[in-house]
């Protein structure tokens, strides 16, 4: 990051760095060489008696909306963070001060390509609710009187957004450098996906998008649904969809038998869109899931989803069977059988692991049933063995351990397996029916026959390379490097043993037949060949001590 970067932003850097010191984190700016008066000034005398996570949690909402948001995106990533953070980072709320109307209206109208008069009967100035990337209003369309929900982004907040990265990148680039029990984690990498995400979440388009296709594919819309979405008035920063009344799923008063209702519904429809569509809301926590006064259930925000691709959908469902039943083996073949080929794994250390893992968030005989948080730990097993599983397994976690919450605040005696168990059976069916074995058998004949029609147009082409000599074949030696680079420095040493030798007895028939011009009766020639020659021995001597005898 260049210096003039700081300087035209120098009140965020002063902002930061005070942050992190006033959280206990000034232990980190040691690493950034500042002076140790300003380090002092920063540094507070005392600290309250709080957990590492909580003041990395404090810290960040101190830090900003940006700020926020990064957190939340790490929340996602249980691969690479402990389960503890990532329970903390949840917690994470964003109650940022609204923006006023009059600094909106101009980027509404934009958008719109009309005043809000000529498309809204009726609009209300004030936001229902603030969040740092957007402001959310209630209106009433003009064409048909229906109440809507106008998501209109924050004035400038990309380039706000952006100027946070480059400071996040700057400062986790260097801690990635210099801290090396935080380089196995590879925070530039995690850093660079989350700035995508938050592109992508700038993008209205992409949430219109994602609401669109879940009311396409959805299959309980008697009981779950998203807003309807006002295509024509939505872009790529203001997103109209129907207006929902509701309230929070955790602050839902309901009868005992609605709650169980509901939260099985949630939960069907959640483990549905993961292991059947491969198409996921990616954090279902009760602020995104409204409990509606028709008693159905309403999934808000899909600025952030998850994809799994066909063999992903199979082997999650395997994972989870194998979590279920508590075999730490299967598990770990499964997350093998995922990795890349180069992985090198101490199978048995992860076992145990996993098996630890599974009796203290699945031991089902004393009641214990946190399917969520069992996923967390076992993705940050894999993430510290080196087996990088797919971004999406890390939103899936997310997502099954928000809907186990939620269910268990609309029904105490809410059981995820029980909801699971039907559609982990259609997924095992849909993969070992006649139909699906057919079509892979016809699949790999079809390959086969492919293949086999190709080979005789291979073989008649390596002949005819063959006859013209146009056919050869490179040899790459392996492990060389070293031997060459002996070989190098002996010669060069060689070579200067001999020209010492070579300068010595030089210098001496010089010295013997006194060859002027003469010093006090000796040869100048000859001396400077003595000294030439001791010179080069000294620095002979020198090199092989500082390199060792291997060089």
């Amino acid at each position: 990051m260049k210096p003039r970067f700081f300087l035209s932003h120098a009140v965020r850097a002063k902002e930061i760095i005070t942050v992190l010191a006033r959280f206990g984190f000034a232990d980190l700016l040691d690493h950034f060489d500042l002076p140790a008066g300003i380090r002092r000034r920063l540094t507070p005398k005392s600290l309250p008696a709080r957990t590492t996570y909580e003041r990395i949690r404090l810290a960040l909402e101190n830090l900003g909306p940006t700020a926020v948001k990064i957190g939340q995106l790490l929340s996602m990533r249980p691969d690479v963070l402990p389960a503890g953070l990532i329970l903390e980072l949840r917690k994470l709320q964003c109650e940022v001060r609204p923006v006023p109307y009059e600094d909106i209206k101009p980027l509404l109208v934009a958008e719109l390509r009309a005043e809000p008069d000529e498309v809204f009967s009726e609009f209300n100035p004030v936001p229902v609710a603030s969040a740092s990337i957007a402001q959310v209003y209630f209106a009433r369309l003009r064409a048909d009187n229906r109440p809507v929900a106008v998501k209109v982004q924050r004035p400038n907040i990309a380039r706000t957004i952006e100027i946070d990265l480059d400071y996040a990148s700057w400062f986790v680039g260097q801690l990635h450098q210099r801290v090396a029990a935080l380089q196995p984690y590879d925070l530039p990498s995690v850093l660079v996906e989350i700035r995508e995400a938050m592109k992508r979440e700038l993008d209205f388009g992409h949430e219109a998008r994602n609401q669109q296709y879940f009311n396409t594919v959805n299959p309980f819309t008697t009981l779950v649904f998203a807003p309807a979405v006002v295509a024509e008035l939505s872009g790529e920063k203001v997103l109209v969809m129907d207006w929902v009344e509701g309230t929070a799923a955790d602050r839902a008063n309901l009868p005992a038998e609605q709650g169980k209702i509901l939260a099985a519904a949630g939960a069907r429809s959640v483990v549905h869109q993961i292991l059947v569509v491969g198409f996921f809301h990616a954090d279902p926590h009760a602020g995104n899931l409204l409990v509606t006064t028709d008693g159905r259930l309403c999934f808000l925000d899909w600025g952030q989803v998850g994809y799994l691709t066909k063999r992903l959908r199979y082997a999650l469902a395997d994972f989870w069977i194998a979590a279920v039943e508590e075999d730490a083996e299967r598990i770990v073949q499964i997350a093998i059988s995922l990795a890349p080929a180069d992985v090198r794994l101490e199978q048995r250390v992860m076992e145990k692991e996993v098996s630890l893992a599974l009796r203290e968030e699945l031991n089902f005989a004393l009641g214990r049933q946190q399917i969520g948080r069992a996923m967390l730990k076992l993705l940050f097993i894999c993430g510290q063995q080196g087996i990088m599983l797919s971004r999406d397994y890390s939103l899936m976690a997310k997502a099954v351990l928000s809907i186990e919450e939620i269910g268990r605040s609309l029904d105490p005696t809410f059981d995820l397996r029980a909801e699971a168990g039907p559609i982990l059976r259609q997924v095992t069916q849909e993969r070992t029916s006649p139909r699906t074995l057919l079509r892979r058998a016809r699949e790999f004949a079809r390959a086969s026959f492919a293949t086999l029609h190709d080979l005789p147009d291979e073989l008649h082409r390596l002949v005819r390379r063959l006859e013209h000599d146009d056919f050869t074949i490179k040899l790459q030696h392996q492990g060389l490097h070293a031997l060459d680079e002996g070989m190098r420095t002996a010669a060069n040493r060689i070579a200067l043993g001999v020209m010492i030798g070579s300068l010595i007895i030089g210098s001496s028939i010089i010295v013997a037949t006194h060859l002027p011009p003469l010093f006090h009766g000796y040869s100048v020639l000859g001396i400077t060949g003595y000294v030439l020659s001791a010179t080069l021995g000294f620095y002979v001597i020198w090199d092989i001590i500082r390199h060792g005898r291997h060089k």
